[in-house]
C-alpha cells in the first residue's frame, strides 16, 4: 500500500533521480513545469539525477536535450544503462578487456570511458555487451548469438520491449535480447531498470544517501526503485493510468502517488477504511462486484490514491484486478511516452 507522509516527500531526500521520457519530457516537449520544479529541487541542496534505460545516447547528448528544453542539466547529471553495463563488465574483465560491441555511439563511449576495448571482431572478446542501435545488422546479431550460445558472457543494457518514435511504438532492445537469449539458451545479464545496477550507478556517481525515485513506468522505474529499497513516486504523465494500476503487482506498486511532479513538493496522505471503503480528502472507494466505485469530491491526487489502494486491496485478496474500464478519473488525461 501507499505509505504516508506529513510534510513534503522531498525535504526527506537527497538524491531526485528522473526517469525521461513520461516524466521530463513527452518526445520533443518539456513536460509543463518540470524546469522550475528541477530547480526547486536543486535549490534545497539535493542531488539531481536523469535517468535512462537508452543505452544508444551518450551523457553529453542526453543533457543537451534538456538544457534545449530548459531544464538545467550538466551530462554528470545523467546516468545511463549503458554506463552501468560497462561498470559490470569492467568489475568481471578489468582494464583493457576487449568487449564485442553490439550497440549505438552511447555504448561504445560508456565502455571506453571504463576503460574498456570496445570491438566488433569477436577474436579475443570476453564478453558481448548490446544496447539499442538502429544501425545494428543482423549478421553480427547472428554471430554474436553463436558466440553466446557457445559460452561468452552477455550483458544487456536493459530489455525495454518498446521504444518511442515519430511513428509509434516500435520493438525495442529488448526484443533483441529475447532473440539472443532465446537462441542461446542462456539468460543475459541486465543492466538497466528495473534491474540494480543502474539504480546503483545512479547514486554512485550522482551522490546522497537518501534517494527517490520518480518515474511513469511500473515495471522499470517503480519495480528499479524497490529492487534497492528505495521509495518512488509516480506520476500520471506518461504511461501508467488506472488499468496498469489496478492490476500491478506488490513490487511494482509505488510508494507516493502523484499527477504531477508537483507530489514532490506535497505532503502525501494515505486513505483510511471506514465501512468497509477507503477514504480520503472527501473521496470514498470500493470494489463492488469486481469494480471499482470512487465517489465524492476533492483533488485529484486523493482520488488517485484512494482509487490506487482500493484496487490493491481488491487484487490482493481477490487474485483478480478490479474492473475499471468505465471509471473515469478526475483532472485531464495522460500524455503516453516511454523509457
Amino acid at each position: 500500500m501507499l505509505e504516508e507522509s506529513t510534510t513534503p516527500i522531498v525535504e526527506a531526500h537527497d538524491l531526485v533521480m528522473f526517469d525521461l521520457d513520461g516524466v521530463v519530457y513527452v518526445g520533443g516537449e518539456a513536460v509543463d513545469g518540470v524546469a522550475d520544479r528541477v530547480d526547486r529541487i536543486r535549490a534545497t541542496g539535493a542531488h539531481v539525477a536523469f535517468v535512462t534505460n537508452n543505452a544508444s545516447r551518450t551523457p553529453d547528448r542526453v543533457a543537451e536535450k534538456l538544457v534545449g528544453l530548459g531544464v538545467h542539466a550538466e551530462a554528470t547529471d545523467v546516468v545511463t544503462s549503458a554506463q552501468a553495463a560497462a561498470r559490470l563488465l569492467h568489475e568481471a574483465h578489468g582494464d583493457g578487456a576487449k568487449i564485442l560491441l553490439l550497440g549505438g555511439e552511447g555504448l561504445r563511449v560508456a565502455l571506453l570511458d571504463a576503460g574498456l576495448q570496445p570491438v566488433e571482431d569477436p577474436e579475443g572478446a570476453v564478453a558481448l555487451a548490446s544496447g539499442y542501435g538502429p544501425d545494428v545488422r543482423w549478421r553480427d546479431i547472428m554471430r554474436a548469438s553463436v558466440l553466446v550460445r557457445d559460452g561468452l558472457p552477455y550483458v544487456a543494457s536493459n530489455t525495454d520491449l518498446t521504444i518511442p518514435t515519430p511513428y509509434g511504438l516500435a520493438p525495442g532492445h529488448g526484443v533483441l535480447v529475447r532473440t539472443i537469449t532465446g537462441f542461446a539458451g542462456v539468460e543475459a545479464t541486465v543492466a538497466g531498470k528495473p534491474e540494480k545496477p543502474l539504480m546503483e550507478e545512479t547514486v554512485l556517481r550522482v551522490g546522497g544517501d537518501r534517494p527517490i525515485m520518480v518515474g511513469d513506468r511500473l515495471d522499470t522505474d517503480i519495480e528499479g526503485a524497490r529492487a534497492i529499497d528505495a521509495p518512488s513516486l509516480l506520476v500520471l504523465t506518461g504511461v501508467t493510468w488506472l488499468p496498469e494500476l489496478a492490476g500491478a503487482a506488490p513490487e511494482q506498486r509505488p510508494t507516493y502517488i502523484s499527477p504531477t511532479l508537483e507530489g514532490l513538493f506535497e505532503p502525501h496522505p494515505v486513505p483510511s477504511e471506514k465501512g468497509g471503503a477507503l477514504e480520503l480528502g472527501g473521496w470514498s472507494g470500493s470494489v463492488v462486484d469486481g469494480h471499482l466505485e470512487v465517489t465524492g469530491e476533492g483533488t485529484d491526487a486523493d482520488w488517485w490514491r484512494v482509487a490506487a489502494s482500493a484496487c490493491w486491496r481488491h487484487l490482493d485478496e481477490s487474485g483478480t484486478p478490479a474492473e475499471v474500464a468505465d471509471t473515469t478519473p478526475p483532472g485531464p488525461g495522460r500524455v503516453v511516452g516511454a523509457e
